[in-house]
């Protein structure tokens, strides 16, 4: 199986999609290779200043820490752990999530035995051998390994309340379908999905995958940021957040972390689109769904 980089520097850096492609070999993705971290890093951006929040150190260790504690459980459960504690690690703005390349860097010279851990499917009956997609360490926000957890746990937090954001990820089908759609960008929203699993109306994939394509496609002629409007986000909280990283300790890793100290989403707006989403769900079609409702 992939190994631990040999090799890891103090700080975080940045690879390009074309200069990784260099490293993703077929071993790799079948998990029988290692990154050559030596030559990987010869390359990397190396990344500049004292920040705190880019010490390369305390992302492993998180990183290492979920594939201990999940060793003997399907690798998916590790996702609900490690999307709030790594979201909460790295202590980025929205800008500076969006570059690929230090997402690309986390997948090659941080973390690469986790992402064949994590993504590695079963062995073929045929006994051909399986492989990890490429794009869980060059591909898009939803689906590269660390961009996804990151932008889950960003979107369906609300204010330093993670507890949305592990419900979310503790369901595949949710993480995969949501993080899709613009929709989740507006926080009401986001947090009505999660209430629908909170609250059982939603809780098989089969559901999930009904009720989001529903919610996206109603969007389209009401504009839910207008019948259920958030509030006016105040950077301060997150730039505080961000400047306290200097001294903050590890993230926790028995309890959920918190989050930068932003209002919540207002309660009423997320019940208003929670009465609207059961209205669409039931008339969804959901695959194996009886007239009487059950599966």
């Amino acid at each position: 199986m992939t190994s631990r980089p040999e090799h890891l520097p103090e700080r975080l850096a940045l690879i390009s999609d074309v200069q990784a492609a260099e490293f993703i070999s077929t071993g790799l993705l079948e998990g029988h290779e290692d990154v050559p971290s030596i030559a990987l890093n010869k390359v990397a951006e190396s990344l500049p200043g004292e920040d705190a929040r880019l010490r390369l150190h305390r992302v492993r260790d998180l990183i290492a820490d979920a594939m201990t504690r999940f060793r003997d459980e399907r690798p998916t459960a590790a996702d609900a752990w490690l999307a709030p504690r790594l979201h909460e690690t790295l202590r980025l703005t929205r800008r500076e999530a969006a570059e690929r390349r230090l997402w690309t860097y986390m997948a090659l010279g941080v973390a690469p035995d986790y992402v064949v851990w994590r993504h590695l499917p079963e062995p073929k009956a045929d006994g051909s051998r399986a492989r990890v997609a490429r794009d869980r360490f060059v591909g898009p926000h939803h689906k590269q390994t660390f961009a996804r957890l990151w932008w889950a746990a960003e979107l369906f937090r609300n204010g330093p309340d993670y507890q949305p954001a592990i419900v979310a990820c503790g369901n595949q089908d949710m993480l995969n379908s949501a993080l899709r759609l613009d929709i989740v960008d507006h926080r009401p929203t986001a947090l009505a999905l999660v209430r629908l699993m909170e609250n059982g109306t939603v809780r098989t994939g089969r559901e999930v995958n009904a009720l989001t394509p529903a919610v996206n496609a109603a969007a389209a002629t009401l504009m839910y940021d207008v019948i259920a409007m958030d509030v006016e986000r105040d950077g301060e909280p997150l730039r505080d957040w961000i400047a306290a990283a200097d001294s903050a300790l590890p993230s926790p890793r028995d309890n959920p972390p918190e989050g930068p100290d932003e209002e919540r989403a207002p309660e009423g707006a997320v019940r208003a689109l929670v009465a609207h989403f059961e209205e669409l769900f039931a008339e969804a079609p959901v695959r194996g769904r009886t007239s009487d409702g059950s599966e």
